[in-house]
Formats: C-alpha cells, sequence, structure tokens
C-alpha cells in the first residue's frame, strides 16, 4: 500500500512551510477516496463544484464498471449469454481492451475473468471462505475462465464465448478513476494535484510544499496494521503509484500456509512465493495498478524482467525474508530514476 508520507512520518524528508491547498474526501468503489489540490486559486464556488463533479465522475465509473452493482454496464455483459453482443461504452471499452492486452503480454498472468475463483476462494461478493476449495470445484470453476474467451465484434461491442464468463475489472478500474480524477482537475486549470482511491495513486505538479509529492510505501509486515513502519518512500510527478502485496486480505489454511487474495490465473490458486509486495510507478494510474498486480503473480525473477519491457515504467519488489518481519527491496533498473529512491 502506498500513502502520502506526512512530516511526522518521516522527519527531515519534507520541510518548509504548507502552500494553500484543498482536500477532501469520499467513498467510492468501496474504499475511500482523497484529493488534494496545492497552491489553488482564491475560488470557494469552483472548490464546491469540483467536490461534486469528482464525486459525480466517480459514481458515473462505478456504473460503467463495478461487477458489484446489479445495474452496471459491467453486470448487464457478465448476465449476458454466450454469443450475444453486448453494447458498452467507450469508456468500458478502453479499460477491458487494456485489461485483454495485459493479459495477452503476460501470457495469462494477468486475468481479467476471475471472479468464479476469487468467490471460490472467498475473496469476492460471496463472503470468506470456511475452508479452501477442493481441486474439483477449483477445475470447474477454471472452466469458465480464461481472457480469451470474451472478445470485441467489429462493431465495439463485447461478447464471451461461454456462459458463466464474467468479467472482473478490480485490479485496474481504480486505477483508470484516478485517472480520470486527475484528468478532470487538470481540465480547470489545476497543475498541482493528489488523487487516490485506497493505494491507487497518481499526482502531478507539486505538493502543498513545494516540492515533489512524496509518497510511502508500507512495508508488508505479516500482521499489518495502518501506521506501521515504512519500507520506502519515493518522489513523484506527474506520475501514478500502485501496491500489490498479500498482507491485508488474506488468510491460512490448516497446514499454515498463507493465503491472500491475489490469484494466479495460471494454477487458479492463490500466489505462492516470497514476495510481499510489488510497487509499480507509470505514467498512469491503469498501467500501474494492473502492472503490480501481474508483478505479484509473476513474482520476483520474471516480474524484473516483464517491467523493463515497459520504458515508462519501473517497480520495487519487497521480498519477506524467513522471519517473516525482515525485508529485501529489489528494484527495477528504472526505480531510482523515475522516484528518487535511494537504497538504504
Amino acid at each position: 500500500m502506498a500513502v502520502v508520507v506526512s512530516s511526522s512520518t518521516l522527519v527531515g524528508i519534507l520541510h518548509g512551510a504548507d502552500l494553500p491547498s484543498w482536500t477532501w474526501a469520499g467513498e467510492t468503489m468501496g474504499s475511500r477516496y482523497r484529493v488534494t489540490v496545492a497552491n489553488p486559486p482564491d475560488s470557494p464556488t469552483l472548490h464546491s463544484n469540483l467536490i461534486q463533479e469528482v464525486d459525480e465522475r466517480l459514481k458515473q465509473i462505478n456504473l460503467q464498471m463495478s461487477h458489484y452493482l446489479p445495474e452496471s454496464e459491467l453486470s448487464r455483459f457478465n448476465k449476458a449469454p454466450a454469443g450475444s453482443p453486448v453494447t458498452i461504452s467507450d469508456e468500458l471499452e478502453l479499460v477491458t481492451r487494456f485489461a485483454l492486452e495485459m493479459s495477452r503480454r503476460s501470457n495469462g498472468a494477468f486475468d481479467p475473468t476471475l471472479s468464479p475463483l476469487i468467490n471460490l476462494w472467498g475473496f469476492g461478493e460471496a463472503g470468506p471462505a470456511l475452508a479452501p476449495p477442493s481441486d474439483a470445484a477449483i477445475q470447474k470453476a477454471r472452466q469458465i475462465v480464461g481472457w480469451q474467451k470474451i472478445q470485441f465484434t467489429p462493431q465495439h461491442q463485447l461478447q464471451k464465448q461461454m456462459d458463466g464468463v464474467s468479467l472482473n475489472l478490480s485490479a485496474l478500474a481504480k486505477g483508470y478513476a484516478v485517472d480520470e480524477m486527475v484528468r478532470l482537475l487538470q481540465k480547470h486549470g489545476l497543475t498541482n494535484v493528489y488523487a487516490s482511491i485506497a493505494g491507487e495513486i497518481r499526482v502531478s505538479g507539486h505538493s502543498p510544499r513545494g516540492g515533489p509529492w512524496r509518497i510511502g510505501i508500507s512495508a508488508p509486515l505479516e500482521l499489518w496494521r495502518e501506521n506501521d513502519p515504512l519500507a520506502a518512500a519515493v518522489e513523484l510527478q506527474d506520475m501514478a503509484i500502485s501496491t500489490s502485496g498479500d498482507y491485508q486480505k488474506f488468510y491460512y489454511d490448516a497446514e499454515g500456509r498463507r493465503l491472500a487474495h491475489i490469484l494466479d490465473p495460471r494454477t487458479g490458486h492463490p500466489v505462492q512465493h516470497d514476495l510481499g509486495s510489488v510497487t509499480v510507478v507509470a505514467p498512469e494510474g491503469i498501467v500501474a495498478d494492473a502492472l503490480s498486480t501481474t508483478l505479484f503473480v509473476l513474482g520476483a525473477k520474471d516480474g524484473l524482467n516483464f517491467i523493463e519491457s515497459w520504458t515508462n515504467a519501473a517497480a520495487l519488489f519487497i521480498l519477506r525474508e524467513k522471519d517473516t518481519q525482515s525485508f529485501r527491496l529489489i528494484p527495477s533498473s528504472r526505480f531510482s530514476k523515475l522516484t528518487g529512491w535511494r537504497a538504504p
């Protein structure tokens, strides 16, 4: 998880008096969103209008991309029978095409059709599982999972090959939404902005301290809590940041294995390796969001190779040592250049 770093969190990093700023927060996509505008114009009317505009834009995105809301565009597609083309908005088409392209490019390490498996393992709308599913149940669910089972028609409609196939865009919709929040603010001439939904963050310009936005990266402690120590801190301008990890949504099976909410589409099981988290920086939130999930599935070795093919993005892999409370940080080749981070 990435968080805005305050002077009380990292003593000595932030200096000087704050510039004027607007900050507000709200609820969206089952999470909290937050907006900060540094050095805004003296316009209470604009401030009030922006609060309403941001909230309305987020509601619109949710009505397009939520797999929880029964009336959303995505839910309408998920309920449609196989072979029946469904007309969708340009925004949902953009995000879905990106999801399918990430699936293709990662050879299936990213897959937006995992809902049957997510629910089976107890991480979806069906609620927590009492026990891990059987191999037979996993194999049955996998029959209706697979990004190749969804296509676009020449008329830009969306259709599925099999009944039961569904889309779940939770691994990139929040990233897209923070992009849209920043775009909306910039349309009003505001260039120094911060937007976040849960751990998805995008910034532009400078912070209320006059310099880059300082973002802290949580240490993926086994029993993580808010305000726990940070593993790293970065400085960003005109970038997005996203973290995926196994330390917030998980449970243990009878054998003591940690079963977290990020599943490997290639096996149908929760990811099992020594990665605690992966943080990605990229120019857009949708890219950072999807990449952080993909890299966590791939693991440190394959993930490092994969992120190097994205010339405008970088990642920090945090590996959990055997004692589970200490870590090893492995940056990709561009991480320090894009974030100002230096190894301790």
